[in-house]
């Protein structure tokens, strides 16, 4: 079953797109509030297209990000009522309720390393407006937890630059499923740490 090829190649059209690094903006700023996409699906395509202008585009999604952050943070502080109906629905609510006593216990931690957990990016910032974590640490935490991230893959994609590109067009659905089985297993272990190690 071909899940990945068609949404890879049709993001690659999105890349080449005059307006793909304003799209990539809005991907960036929308994930970090609620949508399920990350912004990486067009970030690797637009470096693979263009990859002189990888520390560019890199600096577009975080920008968007660390601004949809700040939305995030700003609806878990004043208008959690409105958007913990979502959250549940989206099957989230355990997992929000885990990452906000995280986040107000190591706020600044968690979102450092908050790029490399299988935690939606989104749960983090509005879990940081909920507990009032003070907006410098969170700040820099979102800083340096996104950006290590994106500046780290559209870094990666420009140094293997055609090489990235020709093992994408090769084994683009055996990698997709690598990684939903990788997110899936890390989701599990994490979740299940506590019960094993307690």
């Amino acid at each position: 079953m071909r899940l990945f090829r068609p949404w890879y190649e049709r993001v690659l059209k999105w890349s080449e797109h005059p307006k793909a690094p304003s799209l990539l903006g809005f991907l960036s700023f929308i994930e970090a509030i609620i949508f399920p996409v990350p912004p990486e699906v067009m970030l690797a395509p637009m470096t693979l297209a263009k990859p002189k202008k990888w520390f560019w585009y890199a600096t577009i999604s975080l920008i968007g990000s660390l601004l949809g952050a700040f939305v995030g943070y700003a609806l878990g502080m004043f208008a959690l009522n409105l958007i913990e109906p979502l959250i549940q629905y989206l099957g989230l609510m355990p997992k929000f309720e885990e990452v906000k006593i995280a986040a107000a216990e190591n706020g600044f931690w968690f979102l450092l390393v908050g790029g490399f957990v299988p935690i939606p990016f989104k749960l983090l910032t509005i879990a940081s407006g909920v507990v009032g974590m003070p907006l410098l640490p969170f700040f820099f935490g979102a800083l340096i937890g996104r950006g290590k991230r994106v500046y780290l893959l559209a870094g990666m994609v420009r140094l293997f630059g055609p090489r990235a590109q020709q093992i994408l067009d090769r084994h683009i659905e055996r990698i997709g499923w690598a990684v939903v089985v990788t997110i899936v297993a890390a989701g599990l272990a994490y979740l299940l740490w506590p019960a094993t190690g307690a």
